[in-house]
């Protein structure tokens, strides 16, 4: 049996206060950073982004409370980091880790990787023009 087609992502919890700032930081290591709610691989997101942070919280025993209200996401990984069907590298999650760590008091995660289905980045168009 064929395994499906999935990305490995880490999953977080991120302050939305810091949201945005944490994205961008993100990017700059060629890292993407998926909202659960609005992630284009979820059919019902704000449902699966409740479920994932009650799930995330329970799991903590009342250690991550103050995350109540955060916002679940996902973290990918860009095509830089990529090596055809190879696992990511180690390096990718040591950037990760200390990209998250860095903004230890607005986020929330557990190392590791899980798999889902595949996030669609989009892509520019470009326009064929005919020299002719």
């Amino acid at each position: 049996m064929l395994r499906q087609p999935h990305e490995n992502v880490a999953t977080v919890l991120v302050d939305p206060s810091v949201l945005a700032e944490l994205e961008i930081e993100l990017m700059q290591h060629d890292l993407r950073l998926w909202p659960v709610a609005t992630a284009p691989n979820c059919l019902d997101g704000p449902r699966r982004a409740f479920q994932l942070r009650r799930r995330m919280l329970m799991a903590r025993r009342g250690e991550w409370d103050d995350a109540a209200d955060w916002v679940p996401a996902w973290i990918s990984f860009g095509d830089s980091w990529r090596d055809g069907d190879e696992p990511v590298p180690w390096a990718a999650r040591c950037r990760l880790y200390d990209t998250l760590d860095a903004h230890d008091d607005h986020v929330r995660y557990r190392k590791g990787l899980g798999g889902v289905p595949p996030l669609a980045v989009p892509r520019e168009r470009t326009s064929r023009t005919d020299p002719a």
